[in-house]
């Protein structure tokens, strides 16, 4: 990202040609700030100028989230699946305070589904973009949670936060066709509990921004730790190690377009590994040997039937609703346990409200409610 004022040495020139008075020194740059501007780099930065980890806790009532701007980025929120319909994107969130996001979802609290498309860099912002939009929805009880996501990359300290962040609040990530997740994106999209992709996956070596190296010894030894980092971080996601081993083969001004097959086989695609074996533990206590047993059956057919490579997202979903009905999903006892539940087009009969007492004649039987007609997915 660029600092808020680039232009102002460039309108300093301009004054110096008609007034001359002595230059003014620039502060030093902002490593956090810069590291943002290096283009389609996945670049990583000192640990002392790294994002702080994002704090999930509801701020007190009354108290004001510390302002932050969305930098190199844009976000639309839509309380649907269905972005090739007339609402597209969304409606685009304009500041990251508060008041805004409380507003921006309060639309998708009834039907307890949100869908976040983000556009831009992997940096501090996007960790409190993400780390924000968690809170309210906890507060509003949303709990299907869609990050649809398109970024080149960015800065891999803040793709970790970011990622922890997701890895903590139940977000499935897409990469729709037509968009990508490259760099430090790739980080981002390790956190989800489900990855769907139609878009493209890339990999490249990272770039260490405020480098002392004079040799590749020394840029090694300098790299070793943030790699170790990104090993950890990649093993808790239930990621492969191999591929930030794959990354360090490729230049940092390349690109490595990742296959379908490899995808599959370092863990980007599909559920998440690591979050599949803790959901497995808990339903096998709420929901049943059964449901656990139909929703391994499920997920197999789906990745075989459904995940056909070149296939547009919409297909992916659509052919996933359809398979969900061969097992018996969404499941009358955890409905928000079946899988792919974020991806449901009607919603679940509200729980009874209390009505004043009226004859039991002109009570409609329960049977009489009518569902919510569903859209395309």
């Amino acid at each position: 990202m660029l600092p808020r004022f680039w232009w102002s040495p460039l309108l300093c020139l301009g004054l110096l040609a008609c007034n001359r008075q002595a230059p003014v020194a620039k502060p030093a740059a902002d490593p956090a700030v810069a590291s943002a501007a290096d283009g389609d780099h996945m670049v990583s930065i000192n640990a002392a100028d790294a994002p702080a980890p994002a704090t999930p806790v509801l701020p007190a009532k009354g108290r004001e989230w510390p302002e932050v701007m969305l930098e190199n980025g844009k976000a639309w929120i839509s309380c649907d699946t269905d972005y090739a319909g007339e609402a597209g994107d969304g409606i685009e969130l304009e500041a990251l305070d508060r008041a805004s996001v409380d507003a921006a979802l309060a639309p998708c609290e009834e039907r307890g589904l949100v869908r976040v498309r983000y556009a831009g860099k992997i940096n501090p912002s996007f960790t409190a973009l993400v780390s924000r939009l968690a809170v309210v929805a906890d507060a509003m009880k949303i709990r299907r949670r869609i990050l649809d996501l398109d970024s080149s990359g960015g800065q891999v300290e803040a793709a970790i936060v970011a990622g922890d962040s997701i890895g903590e609040s139940g977000w499935t990530i897409w990469v729709r066709e037509g968009s990508i997740c490259h760099s430090a994106c790739v980080f981002v999209l390790a956190a989800g509990d489900n990855r769907l992709i139609s878009g493209k996956v890339g990999i490249h070596r990272m770039m260490r921004i405020s480098s002392t190296a004079t040799s590749r010894a020394e840029l090694n030894k300098e790299l070793h730790e943030v790699y170790d980092n990104v090993k950890d971080y990649l093993q808790r996601n239930g990621v492969a190690v191999g591929v930030a081993d794959l990354m360090m083969t490729v230049p940092n001004r390349s690109l490595r377009l990742l296959t379908g097959d490899e995808l599959k086989q370092f863990g980007l695609d599909g559920t998440n590994a690591v979050q599949d074996d803790l959901e497995r533990i808990k339903q096998m206590r709420k929901c049943g040997d059964d449901f656990v047993r139909r929703k391994d059956a499920f997920l197999i057919a789906f990745d075989r039937e459904c995940k056909v490579e070149g296939v547009d997202l919409e297909t992916v979903t659509g052919c996933g609703q359809t398979l969900k009905e061969r097992f018996g999903f969404p499941d009358e006892v955890c409905p928000d346990e079946s899988p792919l539940s974020e991806i449901d087009t009607a919603l679940l009969v509200p729980e009874p409200v209390a009505v004043p007492a009226v004859d039991a004649a002109v009570i409609a039987p329960a049977s009489t409610v009518t569902a919510v007609p569903s859209s395309r997915h």
